[in-house]
């Protein structure tokens, strides 16, 4: 995966750009293609148990693949997951490891 590249120095600080941060790759960034909401396709499959690059997967599978009845599926899928109290956290996180952006 390759990093956005627009001429800056890592500083350590995650940098927008057009509101995308540059810690994304092209792939990445795709995940902001459509609105955020309350929930997420990632938050049902794994919630802060995934990887970033799993949930990167999963928002990007989200985007080509949104529909009503997914949403609502979704929906019903966070109701089920928050009462279960499932995938809060990743083992050894309070929640989950801090993105440090894509590797190069």
């Amino acid at each position: 995966m390759e990093c956005l590249e627009r001429g800056y120095e890592s500083s350590g600080v995650s940098s927008v750009v057009n509101g995308v941060s540059l810690l994304y790759s092209a792939e990445q960034a795709r995940r902001h293609e459509v609105r955020p909401g309350i929930t997420g396709w990632a938050q049902v499959n794994g919630r802060n148990t995934l990887s970033w690059d799993e949930k990167f997967k999963l928002d990007v599978w989200y985007v080509d693949n949104r529909t009503f009845m997914l949403d609502l599926k979704i929906l019903f899928l966070t109701i089920k997951k928050v009462v279960a109290r499932d995938g809060v956290s990743a083992i050894g996180e309070a929640t989950m490891p801090k993105f440090e952006g894509c590797k190069k």
